[in-house]
């Protein structure tokens, strides 16, 4: 029998140094961790991947893409089925916004095996769910073509000139090339989540980063991040959404974060 398909992925760094996984944002791929990987790679095994309908990832890995039918909850068990397939049980997580929610919701409901959790440009609760049904509605019909011309606005603290780089034309690339059905799929997951009541419960040592230029979710998220989990270290970038204008700040701050988990008063 063939293997079951998984999440499209790319594994970088040390066969056998602490798994670290990078979940991507809504829109994007796996390009989006690309300027942090090769700092990252040198102390951990990093996994990443696509979200289904981006990348390389197919949308036929959800149960059911139909309106309504994705969960962020689903989301989480197609990175837990990665990580198992590859035969790790312990894994240190990071993620952008609906990245980030995935790496959220794998910590309440796999608390033993989520070693540390980095939520970047993310929230409990994305806003209201209308919004976001109008948003799948919108790309099932019509593709993502029309999210392109506000997507820079959306993503970086300096749309213009950021757009303009290499891995901006990347990012924007994802989002032209994201499957329609998967992409709304993943909108809906973003408009039924909401674990502001369960953030307390979430017991790894947690790593919040906001963007001080995020109009998607503006620092008051990050901050109602880091007020609901216990003990979490919350620190403010001078970044858009996809917080990629700093990107030596972010791999810095991951990496002292993990180091802290595993090597503990050094």
């Amino acid at each position: 029998m063939p293997p079951s398909p998984t999440l499209h992925h790319r594994l970088s760094g040390p066969a056998d140094a602490p798994l670290l996984v990078l979940g991507p944002s809504l829109g994007t791929s796996m390009a989006v961790w690309e300027q942090q990987l090769p700092a990252l790679a040198q102390d951990f095994r990093v996994l990443r991947f696509d979200l289904p309908g981006h990348g390389g990832s197919a949308t036929g890995l959800l149960s059911s893409p139909r309106p309504g039918g994705t969960t962020v909850t689903e989301l989480a068990e197609l990175v837990l089925g990665l990580v198992d397939s590859l035969g790790r049980h312990r894994f240190h997580y990071a993620g952008i916004s609906l990245g980030g929610a995935i790496g959220a919701q794998l910590a309440l409901g796999h608390p033993g095996r989520v070693g540390s959790l980095a939520l970047v440009c993310s929230s409990a609760h994305f806003g209201p769910p209308e919004p976001w049904r109008e948003r799948a509605a919108l790309v099932r019909r019509e593709g993502t073509g029309p999210l392109l011309a506000t997507a820079p606005g959306r993503w970086f603290a300096d749309p213009e000139a950021t757009a303009a780089t290499p891995l901006g034309e990347m990012l924007l690339r994802n989002l032209a090339d994201a499957d329609p059905a998967g992409y709304a799929a993943c909108c809906d997951a973003l408009a039924d989540y909401d674990l502001r009541s369960a953030l307390p419960r979430i017991s790894a040592p947690a790593l919040v980063i906001g963007g001080s230029h995020d109009v998607a979710t503006p620092p008051h998220h990050t901050r109602e991040l880091a007020a609901g989990i216990p003990r979490a270290t919350m620190k403010i970038l001078g970044t858009g959404h996809l917080a990629v204008e700093e990107p030596r700040a972010v791999e810095a701050l991951l990496g002292a974060h993990i180091a802290q988990v595993e090597r503990p008063g050094r």
